[in-house]
């Protein structure tokens, strides 16, 4: 497995260091450490870039020693260009499994950061990225996890599921798998009244039976993929009903998760608005960490 570890020198890059340094990874797994240089910031001030090259040698250069003690092999890269693309063209050049990046915090500040950078890799990576946050025990994922897996049933997230089976978790580490019944979402009561006054009763309610069906099918097949590898898993006894972002964000939050996982929908069309409306949001709003899958 190739783990691609994005950083600057903010605190939260550190946070994202120590984990990948002490979570569990496949044997053999190898890490590339990068530091972007951004255009942005130097465009005005030219004489500053090799100034900027060098804290980013200096940050890249701590990240592959604290790699390194833990036994893990690295590299590390110090590229000019534009972070929210030039992280998902590196990680294609390199091949990555996987992109590992920091979040900003919580504040306006930090969310706005984080976003401006993470939407661009979430919408152009073609790889797997997760966003690394503090776990709700504010422990290393060395200790065991809560890992919230939300699944729609689509392959996508049958991916997310055997993504997570074919990986090595801390002893004790318990996946939680939620399937959210969506509701049928109306502009208006206008539009509500009008259809009920087309569509009978009996297909109204043939529609929520078949939300509700699939939310249990989504569990079931997920769960059946983890429990085959041996791990823990566990659902609620029916599927939370209402708008998936807002149902993902709070079940993880009410159940403490350590992190949050869910497939992407691909990378054109009507996937990318899909994962513009549920990914991109669970991933920057979340209080845990995200991790969408893709490729597998």
């Amino acid at each position: 497995m190739k783990i691609l570890v994005a950083v600057d020198s903010s605190p939260s890059s550190q946070r994202l260091l120590e984990e990948a340094a002490v979570r569990p990874w496949p044997t053999a797994a190898s890490f590339s450490v990068i530091h972007v240089v951004d255009f942005a910031r130097f465009a005005r001030l030219p004489a500053l870039i090799e100034d900027a090259k060098r804290q980013g040698e200096r940050i890249v250069k701590a990240g592959v020693e604290k790699l390194s003690l833990s036994g893990h092999k690295a590299l590390a890269e110090v590229i000019m260009g534009f972070p929210r693309t030039r992280i998902s063209e590196y990680a294609k050049e390199w091949r990555a499994d996987l992109i590992l990046i920091g979040s900003h915090g919580h504040s306006a500040i930090g969310r706005f950061l984080l976003g401006s950078v993470a939407q661009g890799i979430l919408r152009t990576a073609p790889y797997s990225v997760e966003i690394v946050r503090p776990g709700a025990s504010g422990l290393p994922s060395s200790h065991p996890m809560k890992v919230l897996l939300a699944s729609d049933g689509s392959d996508s997230s049958v991916g997310a599921a055997h993504s997570i089976a074919k990986r090595p978790w801390p002893a004790g580490t318990i996946v939680k798998i939620l399937s959210v019944e969506e509701l049928m979402i109306f502009e208006n009561q206008l539009t509500a009244s009008s259809l009920s006054s087309v569509y009978p009763a009996s297909l109204i309610q043939e529609l929520v039976q078949d939300a509700r069906d699939r939310a249990s099918s989504a569990v079931e097949v997920a769960k059946a993929i983890l429990l085959r590898a041996g791990m823990t898993a566990v659902s609620d006894p029916a599927a939370p009903v209402g708008e998936p972002r807002g149902v993902i964000l709070d079940a993880a939050k009410s159940w403490q998760a350590d992190m949050i996982v869910l497939g992407s929908h691909g990378r054109r069309g009507l996937d990318r608005l899909f994962l513009g409306s549920v990914s991109e949001a669970v991933a920057i709003h979340a209080h845990c960490s995200v991790e969408v899958i893709r490729g597998v």
